[in-house]
């Protein structure tokens, strides 16, 4: 892995915990994903109407049947993340979401992709997922509460999602050389389209949120597109088994902001297991 891509994966980490803990704090639904997604396809659209201009790229119907298919999976992973903040804790169910989908996103690539990553490179992966699970409690998770009020499900349920998009939009731009940036639009673009009857159903919450929310809302729209633009521009040139364990450093952070933060229970134990993740982070660059 370079060190391009590796200091674009750890920027985009720093985004993605940002935004997350912005998505904690506001703890809504539907209203709240149109929301940031629409004003973030606004503040993003002078970029990618410039690089559509200048640079040209093909947008024929697999380009594009991939952009909507993009738009559906992201739909539904916003969705269940934000189920999931409402019933737990930003730093238990942020690690699980996360560290599902490296696991899912590597074993994928090598059965689809033929991607070989290195015997270095899998064992850094390995650390990563084996401290994700002492992270977010190990065999504790599979009994009450936890386990009975959902947080489990609906974190396993989104990391399932976070390996689809990955390996989806992985093939969309390094195969279908779809820029970063224009997808990231078109597909915010599209979600947008498609939650806005949601939305205008439930309008004053999306007034409700802006008038509560206003920052916090402006952040995640900022920062969930740049965050995710940096991980597709390195994974254009670098295996999805490098940059998927790669980027669950945010993991890290996000885990340290719900315990600074979110003044959330049991911070020491989860920020000493997620230590552990910067290691295998080391043996990912190494390999």
């Amino acid at each position: 892995m370079t060190l391009f891509a590796l200091g674009l994966v750890l920027l985009a980490a720093f985004g993605h915990a940002s935004w997350n803990v912005l998505a904690k704090r506001v703890g809504s639904g539907a209203p709240f994903v149109w929301l940031f997604g629409t004003l973030g396809a606004l503040i993003y659209a002078p970029l990618a109407v410039g690089i559509i201009l200048v640079q040209r790229p093909e947008l024929g119907l697999p380009q594009l049947a991939f952009i909507v298919g993009s738009a559906l999976l992201h739909i539904a992973y916003f969705l269940l993340l934000q189920q999931g903040y409402r019933i737990g804790d930003l730093s238990l169910v942020y690690p699980l979401a996360r560290g599902t989908g490296p696991m899912l996103s590597t074993l994928g690539a090598i059965a689809l992709f033929g991607e070989r990553p290195s015997p270095i490179a899998l064992a850094g992966a390995a650390l990563i997922i084996g401290c994700i699970f002492l992270l977010t409690g190990g065999a504790r998770l599979l009994r009450p509460p936890h386990f009975a009020d959902g947080v489990v499900a609906f974190g396993l349920l989104t990391g399932m999602l976070i390996a689809t998009y990955t390996l989806w939009d992985k093939h969309a731009v390094s195969a279908l050389l779809v820029p970063p940036v224009v997808l990231d639009w078109a597909t915010a673009v599209a979600r947008s389209l498609l939650l806005t009857p949601i939305a205008a159903r439930r309008w004053g919450e999306v007034r409700a949120l802006w008038r509560e929310h206003r920052l916090s809302v402006l952040g995640v729209a900022v920062l969930t597109p740049l965050a995710y633009i940096l991980v597709l521009t390195a994974m254009r040139f670098t295996p999805v088994s490098y940059v998927a364990p790669a980027r669950e450093i945010s993991i890290l952070i996000g885990t340290a902001m719900g315990a600074r933060l979110l003044d959330e229970s049991d911070g020491g134990r989860r920020l000493l297991a997620a230590s552990g993740m910067v290691l295998g982070l080391v043996a990912l660059a190494l390999g």
